[in-house]
C-alpha cells in the first residue's frame, strides 16, 4: 500500500536519506530502523508531510485503488485525505484537557463539517448532535481499547507515562487512518507497558490499519513486525521479515560494529 522510491532529502550540504527504496503492504506492521542518525524520522517527516523531499516519491494506495502521491500533497491534507495518521517521540496530548475530551479533538473536523462550519447551524440544518454522539461512540470505543474508559475525566496529564502513550495512539487512531505512522511508540516504557503497547498495536492491526513504526526497542520491533527496513546513514542496507533481518551482517555490523576491525584496532 505504501511505495517509496528514490526518496532523497538534502539539508544544505547534508544527505539525510540517500536515495530509499522500500514497500508496506496492507494490513502489515513495518518497522524502520537503524543506528541514531541513521534517517529514520527524516524519512517519517517525508511521509507525513512535514518536509517535501529533496526528490524521490511517496505513494499511498487505499483499498479501494485511490492513489495518493504524498509528495506532493500539504501536511493537513495527508492526514485528511490520504489518511494518514500520525504520534512523535514526544508525547504531544493536551495535558489540561480530559483524556475523553483528547479523543474528541481529533474528530473536530469532522465536528465542525457536520455544521457546515457554523452556516448549518444558524439555519437550522445540522446534524451536529448526530455526528458528536458518533464521536463519542468512537472515542469511547478507543478508551475501551486502551483501559481508560474509568479515567475518561481525568487530565491527560495525569495519566501515567505509559498510558499517555496508549491514549496518544488512540487519538490518532480517532481519524480512522489506513496508515498509522509511530515515532518510538516504545521509548520510556518499562516491560510491563512494552507488552500493552504491543498488544494494542497488533489489534490495530487486526482490525485492518496498516503501521509503519520506527523503534529503537528491538524485543518490541521483532515480536509484532511483519516486515523491518534497516537504515544507516540515510542508505538502506537491509529490508526483510524479522528472522532475515536478525542474522543479516550489515545490521549485525551496523548496530554492534566489526569484530575483525575492532581486533585490528
Amino acid at each position: 500500500m505504501l511505495e517509496v522510491s528514490g526518496l532523497t532529502m538534502v539539508f544544505g550540504g547534508l544527505k539525510a536519506v540517500d536515495d530509499l527504496r522500500f514497500s508496506a503492504s496492507e494490513g502489515n506492521i513495518t518497522a524502520v530502523i537503524g543506528p541514531n542518525g541513521a534517517g529514520k524520522t527524516t524519512v517519517f517527516n517525508c511521509i507525513t508531510g512535514f518536509y517535501k523531499p529533496t526528490s524521490g516519491s511517496i505513494a499511498l494506495t487505499h483499498a479501494d485503488g485511490t492513489r495518493h502521491h504524498l509528495q506532493r500533497m500539504p501536511g493537513h491534507k495527508i492526514a485528511a485525505i490520504a489518511k494518514v495518521a500520525r504520534t512523535f517521540q514526544n508525547v504531544r496530548l493536551f495535558a489540561g484537557m480530559t483524556v475523553l475530551e483528547n479523543l474528541l479533538i481529533a474528530q473536530h473536523n469532522t465536528l465542525m463539517s457536520a455544521t457546515g462550519f457554523g452556516v448549518l447551524a444558524v439555519l437550522g440544518l445540522s446534524g451536529y448532535k448526530r455526528a458528536e454522539a458518533r464521536a463519542i461512540e468512537k472515542a469511547r470505543f478507543w478508551l475501551d481499547a486502551i483501559g481508560l474508559t474509568e479515567r475518561a475525566d481525568d487530565p491527560a496529564g495525569a495519566l501515567p507515562y505509559g498510558a499517555q502513550r496508549r491514549l496518544e495512539i488512540a487519538r490518532a487512531m480517532c481519524i480512522d487512518p489506513v496508515l498509522l505512522c509511530l515515532d518510538e511508540p516504545a521509548a520510556g516504557l518499562n516491560p510491563r507497558e512494552s507488552q500493552e503497547l504491543n498488544q494494542l498495536l497488533l489489534r490495530i492491526r487486526q482490525g485492518g490499519c496498516s503501521i509503519l513504526l520506527i523503534e529503537h526497542d528491538m524485543g518490541v520491533v521483532m515480536r509484532i513486525s511483519d516486515h523491518i527496513v534497516v537504515l544507516d546513514r540515510g542508505k538502506k542496507i537491509a529490508d526483510g521479515t524479522p528472522a532475515d533481518i536478525r542474522a543479516d551482517p550489515a545490521v549485525i555490523a551496523a548496530y554492534l560494529g566489526d569484530g575483525e576491525e575492532e581486533d585490528a584496532a
